[in-house]
């Protein structure tokens, strides 16, 4: 790619900003294959940090792909090529990467490593040409880092890694890439020496923490930082929502739902099988909202049922009356994924104020994090999960859980955690 074509993906300056904090007329680019305006996962939150730091005077450059996730298709009115644009204040260099609908097995490494190569020379040249203080790679994809960490090291930029998936891991985990020995050994090697050259590592929860410290991260290195959720677009509505009218149920009926990416790590087919098993109570009612690459799969299973339906992902500008549509919101996942991934939709679930059910281990941090807040049955048992469904649909919320999940969602408020997250920018900017 000649110096020219990367000179026309660089975005044209924006109208400036007030110095409204420390970081103002700092320079960051952000380096990551999910962005805005993907509604779920990664990209929603490498979108509200970016947009954040500009909103603080952070001249912010993004490069990126096409919005595709869940569903691993480009969303209307992008495509998958080159491109560049200025979204909210962030000038946002988008790439191609290698896409198809049924994103498994080989595939799901394949994209991310497209992404890599086909970012490389943008990654490099951006970071050359605008001489960031900070370069901010968010994993997944940890593929594409070492570029970004050897254009950084030319200019004298700080790296900072955003470990939202422990992508290798995981991978292995949940059978994307079978069990590989030789494979295996390259991905957690490349791993490791990847993650030793990064200044500052932040993650989001304590056993990504621990676990990335025995991958040869230094302690010191380590920052945690929960995902958040901004409590002034969710919280607990006091009328009825008006989605339960819009979708035909009754009063009486007992709404649960699951809205998020439909893929291996969620293990919705234990969720599903436990639908199947309280068909007969009619009151009972499944909504599975969203997309990703084993929702057909998944329709084609289940799809008999009367008592389910699925949905795509609804308007963010009404997240807030979807999710008090519920009457139980359930979290399943793989239990090949516990430790590895802290549900990004828990947050939301909580915020709403309806009761929530948690697919997982004692000892696990998930099952620690949302004790007394939540209720908590094994992964992989649909018997116990159709069981705690059919008795929460007889019961109340105690005012004590309400009260507990609350507080707990408080801590998570993006009014508070995302200036946190800034201040490591801040206290690390234009030093290595």
């Amino acid at each position: 790619m000649s110096s020219a074509a990367l000179d026309d993906l660089h975005a044209e300056d924006v109208a400036p900003k007030a110095a409204v904090s420390p970081l103002a007329a700092r320079k960051v680019l952000i380096y990551g294959m999910n962005y805005a305006p993907e509604l779920a996962g990664v990209g929603k939150y490498t979108g509200e940090i970016a947009e954040y730091l500009a909103r603080e005077g952070v001249d912010v450059t993004v490069v990126t792909t096409p919005p595709h996730y869940p569903g691993w298709a480009v969303q209307d009115g992008y495509r998958n090529g080159y491109g560049s644009s200025v979204e909210n204040g962030v000038k946002v260099v988008r790439t191609p990467l290698l896409l198809r609908r049924k994103m498994s097995g080989i595939w799901r490494m394949l994209a991310p490593l497209s992404f890599a190569v086909a970012s490389a020379p943008v990654v490099f040249w951006q970071i050359l040409r605008r001489r960031p203080e900070t370069v901010f790679c968010v994993e997944p994809t940890l593929f594409a880092s070492p570029v970004a960490q050897l254009a950084a090291a030319v200019v004298g930029a700080r790296t900072v890694l955003h470990v939202q998936d422990l992508e290798v891991d995981a991978a292995f985990a949940v059978g994307h890439l079978g069990a590989h020995g030789l494979l295996k050994k390259l991905g957690f090697a490349f791993e490791r020496f990847t993650l030793k050259r990064f200044d500052k590592v932040i993650t989001i929860s304590n056993r990504m923490a621990e676990k990335l410290v025995a991958k040869g991260v230094l302690p010191e290195k380590m920052a945690l930082v929960r995902n958040w959720v901004d409590l002034t677009h969710i919280y607990p509505m006091d009328e009825e929502s008006p989605y339960r009218a819009e979708l035909g149920f009754e009063k009486e009926d007992f709404v649960v739902l699951y809205s998020g990416n439909i893929g291996a790590k969620q293990g919705l087919n234990v969720l599903l099988d436990a639908a199947e098993q309280l068909k007969d109570e009619k009151k009972i009612h499944f909504v599975i909202a969203g997309e990703g690459p084993v929702k057909a799969e998944l329709q084609a299973r289940y799809g008999h049922l009367s008592n389910l339906r699925f949905l795509p992902f609804q308007p963010y500008a009404r997240l807030n009356a979807f999710l008090n549509m519920a009457d139980l919101h359930a979290l399943p996942q793989d239990k090949g994924a516990a430790d590895l991934v802290l549900p990004s939709k828990l947050g939301g679930m909580l915020a709403s104020g309806r009761p929530v059910l948690v697919t997982a281990d004692d000892g696990t941090e998930l099952a620690e994090f949302v004790r007394g807040a939540a209720i908590v049955v094994p992964p992989g048992d649909a018997g116990e999960m159709a069981q705690a469904i059919n008795e929460a649909s007889w019961q109340m919320m105690s005012s004590t859980r309400q009260a507990d999940q609350l507080v707990l969602v408080r801590g998570l408020s993006s009014h508070d955690v995302l200036p946190q997250l800034a201040g490591l920018f801040h206290a690390g900017l234009g030093a290595k």
